[in-house]
């Protein structure tokens, strides 16, 4: 529809009888909040969407979707979550990590929130417990942190000749002392040294793996956080530029060109979250809609990176993975 047309037709509302404007009532709005941009949801909208459709809901028909975006600036999310509660959503599906929920919990004790996360939300502070979530407030729990110590075996075993191996870490992300903690449990199990380095902007990535590459590292493991999986084509395209193998939490980078990934299956958590918030649009309530946890985990492994550079992928690896990439 042309602009000229489009603003025609709103002026022509104006003279609808109001019996008119009574049969068409407005539909109940899903506001979305993401730290993020529109580009990174994409990838999981369809997803989305079939959860709330195993509710029996479809946009256009039985709510509007509205968006709101930071663009990766959390500073912004507050007033954009304010900015949902006067438009008086229905429910606020955040996405993001743990900023987005916490913004909007701050803004709104009684507008339901549903979110998506890889942080422990206990820890986070958007719940007090898994299975009683109490408040407006439920979603699920990616259990991103919580696989570190397993990639690092995974890498191992797929780059053993990695006499040191890099773990890239965002210092602002809410679990980033239990990553660390756990990286280096696991490290000492496997009595393998392992070199942290840290990143949160652009510029930082590329200097940190710079530094891996200077240091020595034969591999990297990039850990689990919301602004890494926006990066993903900046990481691959480093890790291929220092020939380094590496992991990753998503199956997406993985398909975009990256080594290996291992991690929970983000499809079907985001399909999850939309069955939840069909569930809230249907009236439920949060406090009764315990938080999920997933229950699918694929290892991914993309052939035709392991032979740019040069790796024989162990038959034992192979046989494990949920899929191959060639």
């Amino acid at each position: 529809m042309k602009r000229r047309d489009f603003i025609t037709l709103l002026g022509g509302a104006a003279a609808w009888p109001l019996t008119a404007r009574a049969q068409q009532p407005a539909l109940p709005v899903v506001g979305v909040l993401h730290a993020t941009s529109l580009t990174y949801f994409e990838q999981f909208d369809a997803s989305v969407r079939q959860g709330l459709g195993e509710t029996g809901l479809i946009e256009g028909r039985n709510f509007a979707f509205e968006y709101r975006w930071a663009d990766g600036q959390n500073d912004r999310l507050p007033a954009l979550a304010a900015d949902l509660v006067r438009r008086r959503v229905a429910v606020i599906f955040t996405i993001g990590g743990t900023a987005p929920p916490l913004a909007a919990k701050e803004a709104t004790s009684t507008i339901p929130i549903v979110f998506i996360s890889a942080a422990d939300p206990i820890k986070a502070g958007l719940v007090s417990s898994l299975g009683r979530p109490g408040g407006n407030i439920t979603g699920v729990s990616l259990l991103g942190t919580d696989l570190e110590a397993k990639r690092l075996e995974i890498l191992r075993r797929i780059a053993p000749q990695a006499a040191l191996i890099g773990v890239l870490v965002n210092p602002t992300y809410p679990d980033v002392e239990r990553q660390r903690r756990e990286l280096q449990e696991g490290a000492d199990t496997l009595k393998q040294p392992i070199a942290v380095v840290t990143a949160s902007t652009e510029a930082e990535i590329d200097n940190a793996i710079a530094n891996l590459a200077q240091k020595g590292a034969g591999a990297v493991l990039v850990t689990q956080d919301i602004f890494f999986n926006t990066r993903g084509e900046q990481l691959v395209a480093l890790a291929a530029r220092y020939r380094l193998p590496a992991i990753y939490d998503q199956r997406e980078i993985a398909a975009r060109g990256g080594l290996i990934s291992y991690g929970t299956h983000f499809a079907d958590g985001y399909r999850q979250a939309g069955v939840y918030v069909g569930k809230v649009l249907k009236g439920v309530k949060p406090a009764d809609l315990p938080v999920m946890q997933p229950t699918r985990f694929d290892l991914v492994i993309n052939l035709q990176t392991s032979k740019a550079l040069g790796l024989d992928v162990p038959p034992t690896l192979l046989a494990l993975a949920d899929e191959v990439i060639e």
